[in-house]
């Protein structure tokens, strides 16, 4: 008998002397169980429905009502995702800076920010489209264009990268920055040669939780953005993502085969994204 087995028949023995833990691992095991086959389920209905119809015509760079291309989506998702993340990156990157290692603790207005953060985490994109489309579209005379829906995404992941960046420098130790100190090094040095460098992976993860909500947006895009099907010329111009070019195809009810390879597209690109964040985070750690 191996020593797996009976540490799997003592951990088993010590379930069942306690009911409550027992039933505890079951429901636990019953949730992991009941969660990946949804997720296994919804891959496979979609890759089952949309592979079949990725045709060649599909990633023609013009659309048309007979191609319905989603390349001048795929295009346009590239470039939202980029450009909103050159906005909100370095803001909520430097806002969580500020809040941990310069702010004092205990301090009213920082606890001011960090509800307020956590308020804006929980508004429906909804919302953030028609306030972009007040502000941006009609009060900045953007119109609807690239710049407008990058604008109101930015506002909309800004939270999430501030909150995930200020818990990742909270989990540095204070030691590497005691250490520094007592090297000689100054504030500044400390923070963006010894703190930032460590806090990384925490960092990446909540860029990668802000590109899947970018690239998963409607709602937002739909009333800044704009939906014209083609590749804007610059960023004033106005252009669809992936997620709204599958709602606009779903929703007309003409082109469901293509909504389906779409969200195949969609998907494959969410993977590659996080999958070279992945790469890009191990290699900062290694470094």
């Amino acid at each position: 008998m191996s020593s797996n087995e009976v540490t799997w028949k003592d951990k088993l023995k010590a379930y069942t002397r306690t009911p409550g833990s027992l039933i505890v691992m079951l429901l636990v095991m019953l949730s992991a169980i009941v969660t990946f086959t949804v997720l296994i389920f919804l891959i496979v209905y979609v890759l089952v429905h949309g592979v079949p119809y990725l045709k060649p015509s599909i990633f023609s760079l013009h659309y048309t009502s007979e191609n319905a291309s989603l390349m001048p989506a795929l295009i346009n998702t590239v470039i939202m995702t980029l450009l909103s993340l050159l906005i909100a990156v370095p803001f909520g990157i430097f806002a969580a800076i500020f809040l941990v290692e310069y702010a004092k603790r205990g301090n009213k207005f920082v606890e001011v920010i960090r509800l307020t953060t956590e308020t804006l985490q929980g508004i429906p994109s909804i919302v953030y489209g028609l306030f972009g489309m007040l502000f941006f579209v009609n009060t900045c005379k953007w119109g609807f264009s690239i710049l407008a829906g990058a604008f109101t995404l930015a506002i909309m992941v800004l939270p999430l990268i501030m909150r995930s960046t200020e818990e990742a420098l909270k989990s540095v130790l204070d030691s590497y920055r005691e250490g520094s100190f007592g090297l000689g090094a100054g504030k500044l040095r400390t923070v963006f040669r010894i703190v930032l460098p460590s806090a990384i992976p925490g960092i990446l993860a909540g860029v990668i939780l802000a590109i899947g909500r970018i690239v998963g947006e409607t709602a937002a895009l739909i009333y800044t953005a704009g939906t014209v099907a083609k590749v804007p010329e610059n960023v004033l111009s106005s252009g669809r993502t992936l997620a709204v070019h599958m709602y606009n195809l779903s929703s007309e009810g003409l082109y469901m085969n293509q909504a389906y390879a779409t969200a195949v597209v969609l998907l494959v690109l969410v993977v590659v994204i996080n999958t070279l964040s992945g790469m890009i985070a191990k290699r900062i750690t290694k470094a």
